[in-house]
């Protein structure tokens, strides 16, 4: 009975934590402002080579997303951590009843959940495609499959960099950093030696994104995404612990 009580309590704490960030979320212009600029950077990339190659097709949607989304998820994701800190309600957070689990679960579905409805809208850009063709809806589906892997591991790369620091700014750079790192590195591939071609190709998001998005999902792209994430999960659960021991 005990441990019943005591799994309940665990999940009323992250989903406590999860409202209350989605909350704050939707009650301030930050969601809808970074979520404006998204659809209109996306739209752009999209439509402006759209009628250009009179190909209705998302490819090109797909191949920027990697590179979008190092840019605004983690302008979603840099407050979580680091606006409480600077605010001073850390500290009273870190003496709640609940395990840093719980806090770091709780504010990551939050912010996983915001990034997700982030790009429910570009769902419209596979109505214009089968309005003015009839483009391959295989690929499409691989490339809606990668990117909510991609929001997941970029997700926690951004809670990982708001935990570090006070400075929402400086979380924005770190979680950029990485991201657009993950995202760019095997462009560099034709410049590497033999030997570190495999290693890059490994470690890049978008070569696992590509691979997904083109229609062909393989179990060791999915690993890739779930394991950078649970990484960074883990990351940021040992970067409060460590606060708290503080």
């Amino acid at each position: 009975m005990s441990s019943a009580n005591s799994s309940t309590k665990t999940q009323a704490g992250w989903k406590v934590i999860m409202k209350r960030e989605l909350a704050a979320y939707f009650s301030s212009p930050i969601a809808y402002i970074v979520g404006c600029f998204f659809l209109l950077f996306s739209g752009f990339v999209l439509f402006s080579t759209f009628f250009a190659i009179r190909r209705a097709e998302l490819r090109n949607f797909f191949q920027m997303l990697p590179i979008i989304f190092s840019l605004f998820i983690p302008a979603l994701s840099m407050r979580m951590f680091s606006e409480e800190r600077r605010s001073g309600s850390f500290e009273t957070l870190l003496t709640l009843p609940v395990s840093t689990v719980d806090v770091v679960l709780g504010k990551y579905l939050a912010t996983f959940t915001a990034a997700l409805l982030m790009l429910v809208p570009t769902l419209f850009y596979v109505l214009t495609c089968r309005i003015f063709g009839s483009p391959d809806m295989g690929p499409i589906a691989g490339g809606y499959i990668g990117s909510v892997l991609l929001c997941a591991a970029f997700t926690a790369i951004g809670l990982y960099a708001s935990s570090t620091t006070r400075n929402q700014i400086i979380a924005f750079f770190i979680a950029f950093a990485i991201c657009i790192v993950l995202s760019l590195i095997s462009s560099f591939e034709v410049l590497l030696p033999g030997v570190l071609v495999n290693f890059v190709t490994f470690i890049s998001a978008s070569s696992h994104f590509d691979s997904i998005s083109r229609g062909i999902v393989d179990t060791r792209d999915i690993i890739y995404f779930v394991s950078l994430a649970a990484v960074f999960f883990v990351l940021t659960v040992r970067s409060i612990e460590n606060s708290r021991r503080g």
